[in-house]
């Protein structure tokens, strides 16, 4: 089984703009997810660390990335293949609520 990593971005305007039925068949999804294991959580403000050329880590508040949505929050899925992983992201709020979610295979190194 492989690790997947996803990160939701989405905005309330696109949420409140779902129907409700759709919304809440997303967060039934995400409940089954967590109980079949699946780690997730909202996104909470981002810390950026430097630590260039081993001189000592410097930190400074906010994202770094940049994007039209905000990031809503982050997953670690094992599923068997990226179309079952992409499966699995496809139903969850951000990715039905007008957001997007980006899977990312985890490769691990020895």
């Amino acid at each position: 089984m492989a690790t997947f990593i996803t990160i939701g971005y989405g905005d309330r305007a696109g949420y409140d703009q779902t129907d409700p039925a759709v919304r809440d068949e997303a967060h039934r999804h995400d409940a089954r997810l967590r109980e079949r294991g699946v780690v997730m959580g909202i996104a909470g403000t981002p810390t950026q660390v430097r630590n260039h050329d081993g001189a000592g880590a410097a930190t400074t508040d906010g994202p770094y990335l940049q994007s039209e949505l905000p990031i809503a929050g982050f997953a670690i899925i094992e599923a068997d293949t990226l179309d079952e992983a992409v499966s699995l992201a496809a139903r969850t709020p951000c990715a039905v609520a007008h957001g997007v979610v980006e899977v990312w295979p985890l490769q691990t190194t020895a």
